[in-house]
């Protein structure tokens, strides 16, 4: 029996309320998909498996303070999707724990897109 595969996407949520530079954003959106990625091979391989042979989809998106992302998470952590947050280590430019990203799924693109759909570009 044949079944569809459905669309998946990963989606990264950066704060926009802390200015980071081009390169510290870089970073905390690849340490946000990387690690998503990383609990979604682990908890979800055939999903997993299928995001990573179609391409990868993945979108970076921006919210506007730290609040936003809390309550986002919030929101999603019902669903079962795949969610991982990111507190910064306090290396270079943000104090240390400062919570900077927010990395979803893989998941099916529609679920996700119900609630980040509002959202712009980063």
């Amino acid at each position: 029996m044949w079944f569809p595969l459905l669309e998946l996407k990963q989606v990264i949520i950066l704060r926009k309320d802390l200015n980071m530079s081009k390169g510290k954003a870089a970073a905390q959106a690849s340490h946000a998909a990387v690690a998503a990625a990383i609990r979604s091979k682990r908890e979800k391989p055939n999903q997993f498996l299928q995001w990573w042979s179609t391409g990868q989809k993945k979108v970076v998106l921006a919210v506007d303070s730290e609040e936003k992302l809390l309550a986002l998470e919030n929101r999603l952590k019902s669903t079962g999707v795949i969610l991982v947050k990111i507190d910064d280590a306090g290396r270079t430019q943000l104090p240390p724990g400062t919570t900077t990203a927010l990395g979803i799924g893989p998941h099916a693109q529609k679920e996700v897109e119900e609630i980040t759909s509002n959202l712009k570009l980063f």
